[in-house]
């Protein structure tokens, strides 16, 4: 399998200061997926933003993985709601009811 979208955990977690036990809580509460290739574990180049959303809320803010968890489906709920008012506004737009 290809490599160059993805980033091994090893260097991730030496570049970011972030321990793998923490990586792999956030792997086993289904928050981030990896990738394993030949077992040795991989992040995808997507996903880094997410991650690092993850790190700050655990590390600066101090926040649990259930915590982090809850916030991260608030946070999911919160931009599915915007894009359905996206929807229904530009709707209104069309038939000329805004």
């Amino acid at each position: 399998m290809n490599t160059d979208n993805l980033i091994r955990i090893e260097y991730f977690c030496e570049q970011y200061n972030v321990e793998f036990s923490f990586v792999n809580a956030l792997k086993e509460s289904g928050l981030i997926n990896l990738v394993v290739i030949e077992e040795s574990s991989y992040l995808s180049t997507e996903d880094l933003k997410e991650m690092e959303k993850l790190i700050r809320l655990h590390y600066e803010l101090g926040i649990n993985i259930e915590g982090i968890d809850v916030i991260s489906n608030l946070l999911n709920q919160i931009a599915h709601l915007q894009q359905d008012l996206t929807v229904a506004r530009n709707k209104l737009k069309f038939l000329g009811m805004e």
